[in-house]
């Protein structure tokens, strides 16, 4: 087996037109991956300097890699089981800013930089007072991102074409809005003035973006296959699954910049990024948080199981299709396309993807992800959408605690608050006062859920219903 470097594994070498802010498994399957291919199908002919975000990281293993790594992606592809294996080339190396910031500062006066990603995590994209501009550097990612570009924009003399196209990856919605705010608090924070300050607003670019890729990371268990059937001694391997998004919210001039559609990649840029993260959060997130409760409850475990089971199945599907879909606003077919994606990653045959994991915190996540689709169910349709009200019921249920019929122990996890109200609610063995409590706890919802006409009643019916039939007979009855 061979060590992997540039020795013995080509690697081109590509103009430097990328800072990347982080190493970490996420922006290597995802944003390098796209740039790989961008590379290799669209003439991109960029390669990509990491700056390491935090003074303890991973540059080193990568750097002893002349920063090549293999992306192993795994999932159906219109059906059918993909588990690929591709070498990645597109960094051309790794650098930490607190062991060498004279090299990170550097990067500023490369004349055709042009493009800055981010994932410093949400905590990432963060003001920090106590950063001052001749730190070396400064601590946080904005304050780094504001020296750079200071000594850009010094270095060029304020030339308008030697702007920055800033792409930030956190998970935060509307992150690049909050990057731009932050740079701006350190603009006056520093004093730099307002000659760098109106070169910023109008030769640099910060867009908002929405990423979608579930990235397992390191593939522990199954690295001694990879590396038998790469015959290379790759230790930044990074397994993630076959679907990616990304939604930047940008004009067409950048989109021409940055050609990723000419890759076939699902990159889109759109006037606004709000209606893709909304139909992100209601057809893969708000599907999951009732799918878990409803799955185990039945006494399924796997996510994948659960869609492959003949009434948790369809449950799913009514959930998807027939209510959070009709809630939102894309075109149709647009949704139907990415519903279908969104069942081909829960049934992904290499994920063993547990449905308690999902559990975690599930009535905040039912407020966020499935109640404002049931509001506009309801008033779109005038009738209240009978999956989601089975899916807080199971929640609520959950909740109770106990053993599953199989005697497997549930175990619920929120915040103490939200656990001893449900301990107490139960105690009283009364479904009324359990639903009516439940739904008047404001500090969970933001408003009593009592007032929308007729959710007491469905709940309550629902609750008898899994107290007496339990969850499948319950499931059957509204399919």
């Amino acid at each position: 087996m061979k060590a992997l470097n540039k020795q013995n594994a080509p690697k081109v070498q590509r103009p430097e037109r990328i800072i990347q802010f982080g190493e970490g498994n996420f922006l290597r399957a995802f944003v390098d991956w796209i740039i790989y291919n961008m590379n290799q199908k669209a003439d991109f002919n960029s390669s990509v300097v990491v700056v390491q975000p935090i003074e303890k990281g991973m540059i080193d293993m990568l750097n002893a890699q002349d920063d090549l790594y293999h992306v192993n992606l795994q999932g159906l592809d219109d059906g059918k089981a993909v588990n690929s294996l591709t070498m990645i080339d597109v960094i051309s190396r790794a650098l930490n800013p607190y062991t060498h910031n004279d090299e990170f500062m550097k990067l500023a006066e490369q004349p055709e930089m042009r493009f800055v990603i981010s994932n410093t995590t949400e905590a990432g994209i963060a003001f920090d007072s106590s950063c001052k501009l001749n730190d070396a550097p400064a601590s946080s990612y904005p304050g780094k991102l504001t020296q750079l570009l200071y000594h850009r924009f010094k270095t060029f003399k304020g030339d308008k074409t030697k702007g920055l196209i800033i792409f930030p990856c956190e998970l935060i919605f509307l992150n690049g809005h909050k990057l731009k705010e932050t740079i701006y608090q350190y603009i006056e924070l520093w004093q730099l003035g307002n000659d760098f300050k109106t070169w910023f607003e109008e030769a640099c670019g910060v867009y908002a973006t929405l990423v979608d890729r579930i990235v397992p990371g390191f593939p522990r268990k199954d690295i001694a296959v990879i590396k038998d059937k790469l015959q290379y001694d790759d230790n930044m391997v990074v397994q993630a699954e076959i679907f990616h998004l990304w939604v930047i919210e940008a004009p067409q001039k950048v989109a021409k910049e940055f050609p990723a559609d000419q890759a076939g990649l699902n990159v889109l840029f759109v006037p606004s990024e709000e209606p893709y993260h909304e139909r992100k959060v209601t057809l893969l997130n708000g599907p999951h948080t009732v799918l878990s409760p409803v799955a185990y409850l039945s006494g399924v475990n796997i996510v994948r199981d659960a869609c492959q089971h003949p009434i948790i199945g369809k449950y799913i599907h009514k959930v998807m299709f027939d209510e959070l879909m009709e809630t939102l606003n894309l075109p149709k077919e647009e949704l139907q396309k990415f519903a279908k994606d969104v069942l081909d990653r829960f049934n992904n045959p290499f994920v063993d993807h547990a449905v308690t994991s999902i559990m975690l915190n599930s009535f905040p996540k039912y407020e966020t992800r499935d109640l404002p689709g049931l509001k506009t169910y309801l008033k779109r349709k005038g009738e209240l959408p009978k999956g989601l009200v089975l899916g807080l019921a199971a929640i609520i249920t959950y909740y109770k605690g106990g053993v599953r019929e199989d005697g497997a122990e549930i175990i619920p996890n929120d915040a103490p608050e939200i656990m001893k109200l449900l301990k107490d609610l139960w105690a009283t063995e009364d479904t009324q006062k359990v639903t009516e409590g439940v739904l008047a706890a404001t500090f969970i919802w933001g408003e009593d859920l009592n007032s929308i006409s007729g959710l007491a009643a469905a709940v309550k019916a629902d609750l008898d219903s899994i107290q007496k039939k339990g969850m499948l007979e319950t499931v059957k009855g509204i399919l």
